[in-house]
């Protein structure tokens, strides 16, 4: 039931609210006494369990039969992971170069033509090696330009933005690390963070998503809206903290959240898949990619520890960042 309900029942999850909706990102969020309930509680056992389950396979013979399929599977789309990347860019910005209006997200409005000028660059440069860092550092211009507009709390939901940014600048430069980090694992981090950010939204502000309800009212799936948003939240950072784990769990994470985010293009339409088509394109080549990681030890155990440490964590830093910044409460 809870694979069944990862797979099918999470569009929302995927189709990001402040798209759709109205919201306040100064209003006061859910109390962390709201949020931490039983169902909470029920939900994280579950995924705990789920996740735990999936470290202990990897290591089988069926975990490495799935990896060898996997492999065969995905082959011909790996050695074009760069044209992919950089052509789901391209796309991006002149999708919304061509909107106008647009800073880098639909909810991100601006009436500078500058930023028009910028985006239909950075898009131009997608067609040259070369001028992928001078497009890297346009990403990089855009986002520092919404930071001023709407402040760091609001930007905080897309550093994957920034991660786009590095690996474009790494493979413009022909560097093959960062700080010993590969381009694309920047970018899966970047991923990894943003994901996981926007869950605890889910569970923050519930009532964002109601509206998307009465429009769409198969997306519930007959579920209590408020049990659906903590289910879907909790979904999406298991899956989002997954894409940072061992490479069979990473993988089979980021075909999961592909799916999900490819599913919610046909419900909610052309924004979301403009929207979205960056995220898609990174999450189809983290499906695609077999690197070996020699130094990868970590044990299947470490997997529900990780996972509580990183909810806490993020719980947390949103939580407190929030009060701290708009003078809201935490409890």
């Amino acid at each position: 039931m809870a694979f069944a309900f990862c797979v099918v029942g999470t569009r929302d999850a995927s189709a990001h609210v402040k798209w759709f909706c109205a919201y306040d990102v100064a209003g006061q969020p859910r109390g962390l006494e709201n949020v931490l309930c039983q169902d909470f509680e029920l939900l994280l056992g579950t995924a705990l369990l789920w996740f735990f389950a999936g470290c202990l396979v990897e290591r089988t013979a069926v975990g490495e039969a799935m990896t060898r399929a996997l492999n065969r599977a995905t082959c011909g789309l790996r050695l074009r992971t760069e044209g992919m990347i950089r052509a789901a860019c391209g796309f991006f910005f002149i999708s919304i170069w061509a909107a106008g209006g647009i800073l880098l997200t639909p909810e991100l409005k601006t009436t500078s033509p500058l930023a028009g000028l910028l985006q239909f660059a950075i898009a131009a440069g997608m067609l040259s090696r070369r001028a992928l860092p001078l497009s890297a550092a346009g990403i990089v211009v855009l986002f520092g330009i919404a930071v001023r507009d709407y402040g760091a709390f609001h930007l905080a939901d897309y550093p994957i933005f920034l991660g786009i940014a590095a690996y474009l600048a790494l493979v413009g430069l022909r560097e093959k690390e960062l700080f010993g980090i590969p381009p694309l694992d920047i970018a899966r981090y970047a991923t990894a963070v943003t994901l996981m950010w926007a869950s605890v939204e889910k569970w923050a502000y519930p009532e964002w998503s109601f509206p998307l309800f009465i429009g769409h009212p198969g997306l519930s799936l007959g579920f209590d809206s408020e049990f659906y948003m903590r289910a879907a939240g909790m979904v999406e950072f298991t899956l989002a903290f997954a894409l940072i784990w061992t490479p069979l769990v990473r993988r089979c994470a980021a075909a999961v959240l592909a799916g999900m985010f490819i599913s919610a293009c046909f419900e909610f339409g052309k924004l979301d898949t403009i929207g979205h088509s960056m995220i898609i394109a990174l999450l189809f080549a983290i499906v695609c990619d077999n690197r070996p990681v020699e130094s990868d030890r970590r044990r299947p155990w470490l997997a529900p520890v990780g996972l509580s440490a990183a909810l806490t964590v993020t719980l947390l830093a949103y939580y407190v960042g929030h009060a701290a910044i708009f003078g809201t409460s935490i409890l």
